[in-house]
């Protein structure tokens, strides 16, 4: 549920300067800290009877996909949670329940609540399984959004593991060679610790050109989006993205897209007794419960080599990466994840931008619940 930003080139600079995602175009970006963002956040959720750690754990997962770039993916997010609370469709008291199926194997019961702490609980519990046995897998039913994936991912990570993590979504894409929705704009995404750990590999990616969440954010923001993303509902290409909501997103590679997002409904919804096949209901609606599921897995890095051979491998592979010899006209290649963490590096520095729509919907719901207000730089 979560994507790599997509860059202005295919090969764009780190982000350096000051405020590095506004330009002339832009909308006049207000910027906040990470900290004051994630405070904001969990008042927010707690206002709407999400208990502190739960809370704690989804602003952590918004928080932090907002300092990789991935804004369609952050604290904007936030509204929509919530309001599906208000509706009665997603529990945010509630509290996943693990349950040991095999040897390494657990699944757990996301009860309807928040998909970051049911996908946390899963996560965490693999890693636990793979400490020991050496390969941990979840599968999560009952669930909702969990935000970016890459979050998930790193948070096995930093528990020093190797991860795979799958989630399917609600319809957005054909299956190949038809025109209706019925395949979710499903991410797949993994990572592993790198050779310096700050560095590792996290590959986060939608099996569509572009990830549905972007569209929202273009219609949020006013903007346009690239014309080979989506068809409008007469199966036309738009650059309206409420069109294009109104349509169909179009998947990478033709049947291969297709593929990988029927794959995640395998896995995810089919495999652990989730919903699948257009029946998982989407993160804005809130009619009913989404039902989304998860498949998640952990492995211990030394299965094979020892611990430090395997930092060195990865090491060395990244030098042959970004080391390789490059294209007329490309300045730097990047090693899966490394754009995304240079702009956490930068949006560290120079805060998260928020444009004014986003700001005046998040405080919005600050007043439903009588929390203090977004504090922005300046």
């Amino acid at each position: 549920m979560a994507e790599t930003p997509t860059p202005l080139s295919p090969h764009p600079p780190v982000p350096a300067p000051e405020h590095p995602d506004e330009d002339d175009e832009a909308p006049p970006y207000r910027y906040v800290d990470a900290a004051a963002l994630h405070t904001f956040v969990a008042a927010v959720l707690r206002g709407n009877g999400t208990p502190a750690a739960s809370a704690d754990l989804v602003a952590q997962c918004l928080v932090a996909a907002d300092l990789r770039g991935v804004d369609s993916h952050g604290a904007n997010r936030l509204p929509s949670y919530v309001a599906r609370v208000r509706a009665g469709v997603l529990d945010a008291a509630a509290t996943p329940e693990v349950t040991k199926v095999a040897g390494a194997v657990a699944l757990v019961d996301g009860r309807n609540g928040f998909g970051a702490v049911a996908a946390a609980a899963g996560i965490d519990a693999a890693c636990e399984m793979a400490r020991e046995l050496g390969v941990g897998l979840a599968g999560v039913r009952r669930s909702n959004h969990f935000g970016m994936s890459a979050w998930t991912v790193q948070r096995a990570v930093d528990a020093g593991f190797a991860a795979l993590v799958f989630t399917n979504s609600s319809p957005a894409l054909p299956p190949y060679g038809g025109r209706a929705r019925l395949l979710g704009v499903s991410p797949i995404a993994c990572g592993a610790p790198g050779g310096a750990a700050d560095r590792p590999f996290v590959l986060d990616m939608a099996p569509s050109v572009a990830a549905r969440g972007k569209i929202h954010k273009a219609k949020r923001r006013g903007e346009k989006i690239p014309l080979d993303w989506a068809l409008d509902a007469d199966g036309r290409p738009t650059d309206d993205p409420a069109a294009a909501l109104d349509g169909v997103m179009l998947p990478m590679g033709g049947p291969k897209g297709s593929g990988l997002a029927i794959m995640m409904d395998v896995f995810s919804g089919v495999l652990t007794g989730s919903a699948f096949g257009g029946d998982v209901t989407g993160p804005y609606d809130a009619s009913r419960p989404s039902d989304v599921g998860h498949f998640l897995v952990a492995l211990k890095p030394d299965l094979f080599v020892s611990g430090a051979e395997f930092r060195a491998r990865m090491a060395a592979l990244h030098a042959r990466v970004v080391g390789a010899e490059r294209a007329p006209g490309v300045d730097r290649i990047y090693f899966p994840g490394e754009i995304e963490q240079l702009t956490r590096d930068a949006r560290a520095r120079a805060g998260i931008p928020l444009a004014p729509a986003e700001v005046d919907a998040l405080n919005d719901e600050a007043r439903r619940v009588g929390c203090p207000l977004l504090v922005l730089n300046g």
